[in-house]
């Protein structure tokens, strides 16, 4: 076993204090203390790995990325970019974050916040058909970051035999007249976190919390 020079007077390394015993064990003792010491290091770069944010980027007409932690990689809904999510030990969905294309009518370029509670009435007509127990909570601006503005539809809907916070979040490029944007579906499952107690707190903690405000088109 290698040792470190030091010196005299900060006595004897660890290295030198285990030499002996480390040339005195037997073979197969020295091939397990490898494999242990590689199983560690294994274990700490996927600890690493673990914790750090993993980041999705999509290309094409309507460029974006976002980054999130804690959320999988699964299988989008049809008609959707991407779509990740979170589930319980027993499989039952606790959270769910999915990207769809938007499309607006055109609008004179300075009347984005006018045209789109108008765009969102139809939107939300949509909803209600497809959506299955929709109870419309409420719809209006929101801010994302002190310098991206959204509009948002909050409601309640069942999915997979669950009662769910949604919270749909409308995002346009920041251009004046832009059309085509993103549609941040969100769900939380009521229960999930002590912290959203309705579907305006939705992304406002969590794991949802990071991926729409890292959020950016381009």
């Amino acid at each position: 076993m290698a040792t470190v020079p030091m010196k005299s007077e900060y006595g004897p390394t660890l290295g030198r204090l285990l030499a002996p015993r480390w040339r005195a064990a037997s073979r197969v003792t020295r091939a397990a203390v490898s494999l242990a010491g590689v199983a560690l290091l294994a274990m700490a770069v996927g600890l690493a790995l673990t914790l750090q944010n993993a980041r999705y980027s999509q290309g094409g007409a309507i460029p974006f990325s976002f980054e999130y932690r804690g959320l999988y990689r699964v299988p989008a809904d049809p008609g959707a970019f991407v779509k990740v999510d979170a589930r319980s030990a027993d499989g039952a969905l606790k959270y769910s974050y999915e990207v769809y294309p938007v499309k607006l009518p055109p609008y004179p370029a300075s009347s984005l916040w006018g045209e789109l509670p108008v765009w969102s009435s139809s939107y939300i007509a949509a909803l209600s058909r497809s959506t299955r127990d929709f109870t419309l909570i409420g719809a209006g601006k929101t801010k994302i970051t002190n310098t991206l503005l959204g509009y948002h539809v909050l409601f309640t809907t069942e999915v997979e035999g669950r009662k769910m916070y949604a919270r749909n979040v409308v995002l346009l490029p920041e251009r004046p007249g832009a059309r085509e944007g993103a549609v941040i579906a969100m769900l939380t499952a009521v229960g999930a976190s002590s912290q959203v107690k309705g579907p305006s707190e939705v992304a406002s903690t969590g794991v949802l919390l990071r991926p729409l405000k890292t959020f950016t088109f381009g």
